[in-house]
């Protein structure tokens, strides 16, 4: 059975309710104003949380007008981040300028920041979070270049709408166009002028230089790098024209004017940056400039003691004839050498990275190739301050033999008298015995020495006699000192004789033809008097001595010397 006070009808149910309610808030009412709530705990007041709250920078977003950069919000905004804030105002500036109402831009500062208003309507809001903390920047020159780059957009934007700014800009891009086109038409043909005076002067060179018919220089080659040359100066100035072609065009449309307007600053910067880098290194450049010309100075100052030493005969002290240009030369490499070493760290761009990489290879190649360019560069300076050897001597090196034409630092020449120049490398006759024939003679010349095998059946004293008469006989071979015969074995089948003589250094008989001189005279002797050389062995005296009588000299097609 269900109680009475639910019997009664709904609607005074639901009286009973809201009286009891009305008295429960009447009495926490009178509780409070009776002062119970001092025994209440009192809550702390919580600070309001920030409106503006800074974010990474790589979720920071550009508002964009127009292709032109207005502002960049670097904060989340009452909740909103960067990215939203910036769509939210472009879409808000759009709604405004769709609407056909007021384009003018005002700011209405406020407590979170300051409030950007186009034609009196709210468009986005500049916290102090969205300026650049590194650079400095405040809040009030954020808001005075954000609100000049606006005006500068909604002015665009106007003139976008304007159909005779547009047949203005598209009238004066084709008058453009044709000036680009004539301008690389005239680079094209400027540039065939060019390439043609040059090859003709390359042409007219490469002929004056060919001693002998011999070409020294190849033309074909050095016009190819010349027409590379002049086609990589065409292509940069091409390239040139049309990039200040496009800024310029980009630049008399509203909509693309913020593209031109960064193609030219980006030129611009470029030619800036340049400049001041220049302008920069001008001091550096100076101080390395002056260290080589006290260099260069120094080598001059060096120059009349190595020349005064070359002319003399006797030289300057240590310092001769054979050892003055070596001199110069190591000392002239090692003055330059230290004033590069100086003047290093002046030269432009001598901090970064690629000069340290080129300085690692540069050394990694010397590490690698220097043992054996070191090893013939010490074998040469060996071989000029030891004296070993001398430019005109006369010497034998293991099988070649000559005139020393030149001793470099890496290798000597030889001139054989037979037509042919032998180069060898100073490590090679620093690591072998060297003959030289002209260190012993007495005054200017060389020595000579033949040797020859006679049987024991002929007198020695016949062969001495004969040898001598030979040596006088032949031309170039000098009387004084006098020639000289030595026994210089007593082999199993005949006696060797050696004949020992000193000939001229100059005029018309060198070395190898006052050998086949002499050997000829040698033969004409011996077959005057009858006496056969018989060399190398033999096993038996022959039927008919091997020897050529004096009516037989001249048998044909040889002539006799006053035959004409």
């Amino acid at each position: 059975m269900r109680p009475d006070f639910l019997c009664l009808p709904r609607g005074s149910i639901v009286r009973l309710l809201f009286v009891a309610w009305a008295l429960w808030l009447a009495a926490a009412g009178c509780s409070a104003a009776s002062g119970h709530t001092r025994h209440a705990p009192v809550a702390a007041a919580e600070p309001a949380p920030p409106a503006a709250v800074a974010v990474p920078a790589g979720e920071e977003a550009e508002l964009v007008l127009m292709n032109r950069q207005i502002v960049r919000f670097r904060a989340a905004f009452l909740g909103a981040p960067p990215r939203q804030r910036a769509e939210r105002g472009r879409l808000a500036i759009v709604a405004q300028l769709e609407r056909g109402g007021s384009d003018t831009v005002s700011v209405q500062p406020n407590p979170v920041g300051n409030i950007v208003l186009v034609g009196g309507q709210l468009a986005f809001v500049l916290t102090p979070e969205d300026t650049d903390k590194l650079a400095g920047e405040t809040l009030d020159a954020l808001t005075d270049t954000t609100l000049a780059a606006l005006r500068t957009a909604l002015a665009e934007s106007r003139e976008s709408r304007d159909s005779k700014t547009l047949v203005e800009g598209l009238a004066v891009s084709a008058g453009l166009t044709l000036v680009f086109a004539i301008l690389l038409s005239g680079l094209g043909r400027l540039r065939g002028w060019i390439a043609g005076r040059l090859a003709a002067a390359i042409d007219a060179q490469t002929r004056r230089l060919r001693p002998g018919g011999a070409e020294l220089i190849r033309g074909e080659r050095v016009l190819a790098a010349v027409g590379w040359l002049t086609g990589a100066a065409f292509w940069l100035l091409a390239a040139l024209l049309a990039y200040a072609w496009l800024a310029r065009v980009l630049a008399l449309f509203p909509y693309t004017r913020a593209w031109g307007e960064q193609l030219d600053d980006y030129l611009l910067g470029v030619l800036a940056r340049l400049g001041l880098g220049i302008l920069e290194t001008l001091p550096n450049l100076l101080v390395a400039a002056l260290m080589f010309l006290v260099a260069r100075a120094v080598v001059g100052l060096l120059k009349p003691v190595f020349d005064h030493a070359a002319s003399s005969g006797n030289g300057v002290g240590w310092l001769d004839k054979d050892t003055v240009e070596p001199t110069r030369k190591i000392t002239n490499i090692l003055i330059w050498i230290f004033a590069l070493v100086m003047a290093y760290p002046y030269l432009p761009g001598a901090h970064t990275e690629a000069f340290k990489g080129m300085s690692v290879l540069i050394g990694l190649m010397v590490s690698l190739g220097a043992s054996s360019v070191v090893g013939q560069g010490a074998s040469g300076l060996i071989l000029m301050y030891s004296r070993t050897l001398r430019t005109g001597e006369y010497v034998r090196i293991g099988e070649h033999e000559g005139t020393v034409a030149a001793i470099t630092l890496f290798n000597t020449r030889l001139r054989t008298g037979r037509g042919a120049e032998v180069t060898i490398p100073n490590a090679l006759i620093v690591g072998s015995a060297t003959r030289n024939y002209s260190r012993t003679t007495d005054g200017l010349g060389f020595m000579i020495d033949i040797t020859v095998t006679i049987g024991y059946d002929t007198p020695w004293r016949q062969v001495e006699a004969m040898l001598l008469e030979a040596a006088r006989r032949t031309a170039g071979v000098l009387a004084d000192p006098a020639p000289r015969v030595f026994q210089t074995a007593l082999s199993d089948f005949y006696p060797e004789y050696c004949l020992v003589a000193q000939a001229a250094p100059t005029g018309d008989a060198p070395r190898a033809r006052v050998l086949s001189n002499l050997h000829a005279s040698i033969q004409d002797v011996f077959n005057e008097h009858g006496v056969q050389i018989m060399s190398p062995h033999y096993m038996a005296d022959p039927a008919q001595e091997k020897r050529v009588p004096p009516e037989n000299w001249y048998a044909p097609p040889a002539r006799k010397p006053d035959a004409g």
